[in-house]
């Protein structure tokens, strides 16, 4: 058990569909904090970069249309064992499998328009954090994490 911060992007699915304060709120009501937060359209480079490992794959060019079509949330949050409990809050890829609870469970219907993306692992998430939030995120104190966990 320990501390991680990962990374979660609305994509732009879910910003236009309304969704960024009911997602934000279910990452706070679990008990991660908020530790970076922008709102943009992301350039093709940005999209590229961070879709870099997909670029191999069938559907690379139109994840990268899709993904600068309009503004995303970019977030960063953080807590014990941040990216795997944020992965439980976000649900399976596919909306149509994902149990509702989870964030696709509730309002995706489609592979390519899945409302959310969440950092897979502790390497995903540095690279991820890196290329989004390049000046950092802020830092909370120890004292903060004592109103979650014992």
């Amino acid at each position: 058990m320990g501390i991680q911060t990962t990374f979660v992007m609305v994509k732009p699915d879910g910003v236009q569909r309304g969704l960024v304060g009911n997602i934000i709120q279910r990452f706070e009501n679990k008990g991660l904090r908020l530790v970076g937060l922008r709102q943009l359209t992301p350039s093709l480079e940005l999209a590229e970069s961070h879709y870099a490992v997909h670029s191999e794959r069938p559907f690379y060019s139109g994840l990268i249309e899709f993904i600068t079509s309009g503004p995303v949330v970019a977030m960063a949050w953080t807590g014990v064992d941040a990216i795997s409990v944020a992965r439980n809050i976000i649900g399976p890829t596919n909306g149509r499998e994902a149990t509702p609870g989870t964030i696709r469970g509730d309002f995706a219907m489609d592979i390519g328009h899945n409302i959310i993306h969440g950092s897979d692992g502790e390497d995903t998430a540095a690279f991820e954090l890196g290329l989004w939030f390049p000046d950092g995120t802020i830092e909370w104190t120890r004292d903060a994490e004592s109103q979650i966990y014992e």
